[in-house]
């Protein structure tokens, strides 16, 4: 279930938001053209899947020359507009704290959540695949970049690997 506020005035929002920083649960928070989006926390089964990606997916990023950051990042220019990814794969070069683009970001479907709402900003941030894992769907779903929109390939350009492959390899909760 989605809330929107419209009144960023609201008796209690900065109150809200203020215990979310103190108590962590803001750090996957996303700002959408400077529109707060707040995340919920992820469920052990989330955090499941994320550490078998990165055991996964490092060998085989780092075999193709890329790194490995199976850990949320900031995607995005500044504070006004960004994106939470649960993760992804960078060329040499990448550091601080915004990532303007990165060659692949990881999304791990949670209920309710806007996985597949994010999939223009990452085209228009130039990341060139999508790599989503549907827990509920037992299922991964590569999505390489054409243009502005992104179409499901059967294997990666970026590492030796497909879709089917790695969801075979995933132990789903």
């Amino acid at each position: 279930m989605s809330t929107v506020v419209l009144d960023s005035t609201a008796p209690g929002l900065e109150e809200l938001k203020e215990r979310r920083r103190r108590s962590g649960l803001d750090r996957l928070d996303e700002v959408w053209g400077g529109v707060l989006h707040m995340v919920p926390a992820p469920s052990h089964e989330h955090a499941a899947i994320s550490q078998q990606l990165a055991e996964l997916l490092g060998p085989l990023a780092r075999a193709a020359g890329l790194e490995p950051t199976l850990g949320e990042f900031n995607l995005g220019e500044s504070e006004q507009d960004f994106r939470v990814p649960d993760g992804g794969l960078h060329r040499p070069g990448a550091s601080g704290i915004w990532h303007p683009t990165a060659a692949l970001v990881v999304e791990i479907v949670s209920p309710d959540d806007e996985t597949w709402q994010k999939l223009p900003f990452y085209a228009a941030h130039g990341v060139d695949e999508v790599l989503i894992a549907d827990p509920q769907e037992r299922s991964v779903h590569w999505l390489a970049r054409s243009g502005e929109e992104y179409r499901e390939v059967e294997r990666s350009e970026l590492i030796e690997l497909g879709p089917d492959e790695l969801a075979e390899r995933i132990d789903w909760p």
